[in-house]
This record gives C-alpha cells, structure tokens and sequence, in this order.
C-alpha cells in the first residue's frame, strides 16, 4: 500500500513516518498541504495521514477535495496537536475516518492504519479473490478466467491483482510501478502501457467478460465493470 503523510512538524512527521514503514507499506512525506495537493492530482494513494493545520493548504481543505475527487474509498486518518472538539467533528463529517490527537502511541497509530486499510480493501486480506469470471489465487499466483487457467508472469500477475483489487478505481503509473515493480515511476509510460496491453489480451479483459481495462488521460488506467 501507499500512504501519503501530512504534518508540518518534522518529528510528527518521521514518527508516523517509520510506523508506516514498519508496517510494510510505501510512505510518501509531505510538510507542505499545497505540495501534497498538487502530487495527488497526478498520482494515487491508498491511505492518507493529514494534519489539522499545515501550510500551503489545511489538512480539512486537502479531506474535501480527497473526497470530491476520490470519493469514499481511499482511507483519512487525522494526527494533529488540535484536539478541539469542533474541528473533531468537522474532520468527521467532512469524511476523516479517524482523528488522533497528540501525543500518538506508535502501536495504537499502527493498529488503526491497519484496521481501516482492511475495512477499505478486504480482498487484500484473503488469499484468493473472485471478480465476475476472473478467480485469482494470491498464493499459487495463478488466475483462471471461467475456469481456464491462464499462465501469467510474476510482474504480470501483480499487476493484474492490483486492477481486480481496485475496479473502478483510476491508478495512476507511478502507484501502479511502485505497487508491481516495488519502486518509484523513472521509466518511459511505455513501459507500463506494453504490460497493460499484453494483460488485456492474457484475460481477455473485453466487454464479452463485462470487463474493460482504460487508459486515463494524463493519469493512468481504471479497470471498469460493465454491468
């Protein structure tokens, strides 16, 4: 998973820093709101930790235009040194799903992390996953498509996991390299777009299958169900 980190203080923010990597998962630091705005607009997140208050643009500020852009999904927890029960509730009804107030208890902010990732992304904690006539076995790596199976690569498996983990969801390239690659976006959109086309084709991702793999502009693709 990739987490986006948000707090102006340095401390606060390597603390919740290591506790995410400690975790396992990839976190990107952020000390400035604007900063961290202007890079979702251009990648994707799988959780996000926000500050109250912050410079260039609030964490409140940021929480809305997750939810307007992003909907529900994607999991908002607040650390924040502002304990103040309005702007508790205003973080809450806006659509943080959690807010913790400082000093933070490092096990306790991992547990919750934890605990709202499964609630947002289920499948994640199961072995297998079934999505229409796909049926993925995460420990065999090994897919069939209405009971055919279909030899896939490692790379090609991973990346395949990560779109029927996330249908309907638009993954930009950098998130998508960092999750099947395990490192940051540096090569050509090439790269990613010869896998994906060559994916499309192992499954038959197409309409008959009531699924279709797009291309989003200047972002990167979305995995659709047809219904």
């Amino acid at each position: 998973m990739r987490v986006a980190v948000l707090q102006t203080d340095f401390s606060h923010r390597a603390l919740i820093g290591d506790v995410v990597k400690r975790l396992g998962h990839d976190c990107l630091l952020f000390g400035d709101g604007l900063v961290l705005s202007k890079a979702l607009s251009r990648s994707t997140v799988d959780f996000l930790v926000l500050d109250w208050h912050s410079t260039g643009l609030c964490g409140l500020d940021l929480l809305k235009s997750v939810r307007s852009s992003f909907g529900e999904r994607v999991p908002v927890l607040f650390a924040t040194a502002d304990g103040a029960e309005h702007n508790v509730v205003r973080a809450l009804t806006a659509g943080a799903d959690d807010y913790l107030v400082y000093p933070l208890r490092p096990a306790e902010l991992g547990a919750r992390i934890e605990a709202l990732l499964r609630r947002a992304y289920p499948s994640n904690a199961s072995a297998t996953l079934d999505v229409g006539p796909y049926h993925f076995d995460a420990r065999q790596q090994s897919v069939t498509v209405r009971g055919k199976p279909v030899q896939l690569s490692g790379t090609q498996f991973r990346l395949a996991l990560l779109f029927f983990s996330n249908v309907g969801r638009v993954l930009s390239r950098d998130h998508i390299f960092a999750m099947v690659w395990g490192r940051e976006f540096r090569e050509t959109t090439r790269t990613i777009d010869s896998h994906v086309s060559r994916l499309r084709l192992a499954l038959e991702i197409e309409p008959e299958n009531h699924f279709r793999l797009q291309p989003v502009y200047k972002s990167g693709y979305r995995l659709l169900h047809l219904y």
